[in-house]
């Protein structure tokens, strides 16, 4: 199925589109098969930013990925081999990317080292694509014998970029004193230590419980001349969470003060410190403000709100939310939505029950429904035809 499939949309005559409603189209689509069918549709369109069209190609294997469709993401990206701008860096870097959203390294590893047979230079644009490809795929531990051995065969030299890849990579390796080490290398060298490049290495201790080296650090940055940014702060209020919401919202204060804009993320942060000391009405009040603050909630917003909401026993509450996150195309997890339907079930709400899972099944594909289907049948909610009642819930 996987080559057919693209050699049917290579060969059928599609409406063309802009590769930016491409991509808008995209982020609601989940079903692999009409993604591709978008992503054919627009992808010779050269007028759009490549930003925006690797944006939709990175959201196109997204979709594949999930179907576990990888011979159609090879074949989807091993057919733009054959076009004149593969002897343009990015345009093939492009691909290195995509296949490191696929988890698919050993492609991403292939295609680079293709480079010279395709006409292509290298520089640390591919490099650094490489490394971010073995990052996505999760094999962090391969990251810096990539780093060298790359750099060295190919004489590229790394940059501020690659040594952030190198410092992610150990970070997500759970080895912070080796990042710290880099930083360190990155100084001799004279090339520019980031607050961007910093971040992993604070975030890193702090989730290791090294609160007193994650507030040195953090010094240690501000001597460097590194700005304590969103994503800073950010890292610093989820390691309050625990100390409490007055804490939390201290951080936010602060954040203010220094001029920077509190996030969705910030405000997730806030809300889970609510709902883990049980202030549900205060949690929701954040959820409820987050358009007064100029934020819109994002998947972790709904599914830490149902998640909390159905803990406490609220499953009418959590399906309300649930309906905001269908309408705003943010839906929580698969593992949230079970234990609302669960719960739904034995209050006896079986309408608002049929009615979730009717919506995930319109939502989604066929073959991404297994779940689904195994929980409607385990909660007896199966039927042959959609009812009144149905209908009225997902309304």
């Amino acid at each position: 199925m996987a080559s057919s499939t693209i050699r049917h949309l290579s060969t059928t005559t599609t409406k063309k589109i802009s590769i930016s409603k491409a991509k808008s189209r995209l982020r609601t689509e989940h079903d692999p098969d009409k993604a591709l069918a978008i992503f054919s549709s627009a992808s010779s369109n050269e007028s759009s930013p490549p930003f925006v069209s690797r944006y939709a190609q990175d959201l196109t294997v997204r979709r594949l990925a999930k179907s576990h469709r990888f011979a159609d993401i090879e074949s989807l990206l091993e057919s733009h081999k054959s076009n004149p701008q593969i002897k343009q860096e990015p345009f093939l870097s492009s691909l290195i990317r995509s296949y490191g959203v696929a988890g698919m390294f050993d492609q991403a590893l292939k295609t680079y080292q293709e480079m010279d047979q395709l006409g292509t230079p290298r520089s640390c644009i591919s490099f650094n694509s490489l490394l971010s490809a073995c990052i996505q795929s999760k094999l962090y531990n391969k990251v810096p014998v990539l780093f060298n051995e790359i750099s060295e065969k190919y004489r590229v030299l790394p940059d501020k970029v690659s040594y952030g890849m190198l410092v992610k990579a150990y970070c997500e390796d759970g080895k912070p004193e080796k990042a710290i080490e880099v930083l360190g290398g990155m100084e001799k060298k004279g090339v520019e230590v980031t607050t961007i490049v910093c971040t992993p290495v604070l975030n890193c201790l702090y989730s290791k419980g090294k609160n007193e080296e994650a507030d040195r650090f953090l010094d240690w940055m501000v001597e460097r001349g590194c700005e304590l940014d969103a994503v800073v702060y950010n890292v610093k209020i989820s390691n309050a969470v625990n100390q409490g919401a007055e804490r939390v919202k201290e951080l936010i204060e602060e954040m203010k003060n220094s001029g920077l804009k509190p996030d969705t993320i910030s405000y997730n942060y806030l809300m889970t410190s609510y709902c883990m000391s049980g202030m549900m009405e205060e949690a929701k009040k954040v959820y409820e403000g987050l358009t007064v603050h100029g934020c819109k909630a994002n998947p972790a917003t709904y599914r830490t709100l149902v998640f909390n909401l159905c803990k406490n026993g609220e499953y009418e509450k959590g399906y309300k939310i649930f309906r905001d996150s269908v309408r705003e195309h943010r839906i929580p997890d698969f593992n949230t939505l079970k234990y609302l339907a669960k719960g739904l079930v034995e209050k006896k709400k079986i309408k608002e029950a049929k009615g979730l899972i009717h919506t995930m099944k319109k939502k989604f594909p066929p073959n991404l429904l297994n779940a689904w289907r195994k929980l409607e049948e385990n909660l007896g909610l199966q039927s042959t035809e959609e009812n009144k009642e149905v209908k009225e819930a997902t309304a």
